[in-house]
């Protein structure tokens, strides 16, 4: 049943992005009108086993589509953008954002045919949009992607700022600083709600600016005599500018490597927020015929991706480029937690080509996109709000930016855990968590999206830990006797060509728990298969003292 939402009464309905890193999704109701603030997905833990990426649950959405009269995207990165070719596909809603962000998108719904039938605005920073009873102002700030925004929200209720990434970064690449004075400006106008990212609350201190990288960059050149490999995100185009700048300055040429570098670099220059000049870049079939001390090969795949362009050179398996003695590797990125041991993996077989391996652990060639504690306290003391939601963020990181925000003066009672799910009603008199919405995470595997739950990944966890039995057997259809049969079948359990008496005994087991079985449950193949799987279960639990799973099948003749 909808909840009539009360006079005066905004709703923030967090259905993703507050309780772990990614799957960043709010949606704000007033009325009959619903605003969505980024649609993300995040990467999969290593339990989702064979799964390729997580969305959020949209069930709240789909049940009121008819009010869901935008999304407002703030920046480009796939934690905030990669739900959007799924959801779109349930949920009809023009996309607002920024000429690079819009672009990348289009980019991505054009994958599946969405590109089409989805409206694009674009808005400028400092730009002002009406949706329903919302008037939004984007706000430029600094993150690790250009082009991104925070949103001022103005309701019937009050104005809520939404920080989308951001930092505060003093020197960035494309000079475009974070406007503090349209934050400053709300803040002595009145804000009623600030939601602000969490992301690096554990970090004391600021957040280094982009530019260091950029000098880091020069070092690592000037010291090089041989090829040099870059690996960074494809979406971070401040880095690949400084790349590109470091590239010109000591004359070496630039080759693009991954489809999704190619087409971001593309889209990037296209729309102006990239600077390369004429006879920069070169084709990727070049790359052979440049002198070693004049090629830099920009790539994907600092994460060990399986199938990434990196990950094959590492293992000698491109078409195109091998890694050679001599060569320098940057993994210009910081290491995603769970992708430790790819990562790892594939430094050692770089290594193992000859290549020498620059990493953030031994190097200044990655830094942070998000604000450290001071940055955070300098949003909070700009925006001055009577409310305080943190966002973005695993439960430690939200109740750490609390307390935060209780050292510079917020009122410990004006400041709301939020988690994904719960219900915030505010108005200019009170907040509070009324009640809990749907709300989830999708498993997306292959092409299917939502096919997987977590039963399913437990019969995965399963499998891997404990392997399979299959038993199988021809009984008589009228009276259950044994015809053919049973052989036993093992994968992930056992060497079965050293185990034939294991085996044997396994198929004596079968035969006896047969045997036991009263002549008129003997045609009942549920019981027949139940009663295989109990004695099945016990054999191998004594015998081997693990647990497979059992999978009888009874053919009937």
């Amino acid at each position: 049943m909808d909840n009539i939402t009360g006079q005066n009464t905004l709703r923030i309905i967090p259905l993703g992005g507050l309780g772990e890193i990614g799957l960043n999704m709010m949606a704000m109701e007033y009325g009959d009108s619903i605003i969505v603030v980024d649609c993300g997905l995040m990467f999969p833990e290593d339990y989702m086993l064979g799964i390729d990426i997580v969305i959020p649950d949209i069930a709240y959405l789909k049940k009121n589509r008819e009010k869901v009269k935008a999304f407002l995207i703030t920046h480009g990165h796939e934690d905030h953008t990669g739900a959007l070719p799924f959801v779109l596909r349930d949920i009809k809603a023009p996309i607002y954002g920024t000429a690079l962000t819009l672009g990348l998108i289009k980019e991505k719904l054009e994958e599946f045919n969405l590109d089409k039938e989805t409206d694009f605005i674009t808005v400028k920073p400092r730009g002002n949009v009406s949706i329903g009873p919302f008037d939004i102002e984007f706000i430029r700030v600094s993150h690790s992607i250009a082009d991104g925004v925070g949103l001022a929200i103005k309701s019937p209720a009050g104005v809520v700022i939404h920080t989308g990434d951001f930092k505060l970064d003093q020197t960035p690449v494309d000079g475009e600083i974070l406007d503090y004075a349209r934050f400053s400006e709300y803040g002595e106008n009145g804000v009623l709600l600030l939601l602000s990212d969490s992301t690096n609350v554990e970090r004391e201190g600021y957040t280094v600016s982009e530019r260091d990288v950029g000098l880091t960059f020069e070092e690592i050149f000037r010291k090089s005599s041989g090829r040099i490999i870059v690996a960074a995100f494809s979406s971070n185009i401040h880095r690949i500018q400084q790349v590109m700048d470091v590239a010109e300055k000591f004359g070496r040429k630039v080759v693009l490597n991954g489809r999704s570098m190619v087409a971001n670099v593309r889209i990037a220059r296209d729309l102006g927020y990239l600077k390369a000049t004429d006879g920069l870049i070169v084709d990727l079939r070049e790359i052979d015929t440049l002198p070693p001390q004049r090629a830099v090969l920009l790539t994907t795949g600092s994460q060990g991706e399986p199938m990434s362009a990196l990950t094959r050179m590492a293992m000698d398996d491109h078409k195109q480029i091998k890694v050679r003695k001599g060569d320098t590797v940057i993994l210009s990125s910081k290491f995603i937690p769970g992708h430790e041991k790819a990562i790892s993996n594939m430094m050692n077989h770089l290594y193992r080509r000859g290549a020498e391996v620059i990493y953030e652990k031994v190097s200044e060639i990655h830094v942070s996109g998000h604000a450290s504690q001071e940055e955070l306290k300098i949003m909070l003391n700009m925006v001055k709000p009577k409310y305080f939601i943190p966002i973005h963020g695993e439960y430690r990181h939200l109740v750490k930016h609390s307390q935060l925000a209780e050292k510079v003066g917020i009122k410990k009672e004006n400041i709301i855990l939020a988690e994904d799910g719960d219900v915030v009603e505010i108005s200019m008199d009170s907040i509070t968590v009324k009640e809990k919405v749907e709300y989830g995470k999708v498993f997306v595997d292959g092409k299917g999206i939502g096919d997987v739950g977590d039963m399913v990944l437990k019969d995965r966890r399963h499998l891997s830990q404990d392997g399979l039995v299959i038993a199988i057997l021809a009984l008589n259809e009228k009276t259950g006797e044994v015809i053919y049969g049973p052989d036993i079948i093992t994968r992930g359990l056992i060497f079965e060509k050293e185990s034939a008496e294991l085996l044997e005994g396994a198929k004596n087991v079968v035969m006896v728990a047969l045997g036991a079985i009263n002549i008129e449950a003997k045609t009942d193949w549920m019981e027949v298969k139940e009663e295989i799987r109990r004695a099945l279960r016990r054999f191998f639990n004594k015998a081997l003292e693990r647990k497979p799973l059992i999978l009888p099948l009874i053919v009937e003749i």
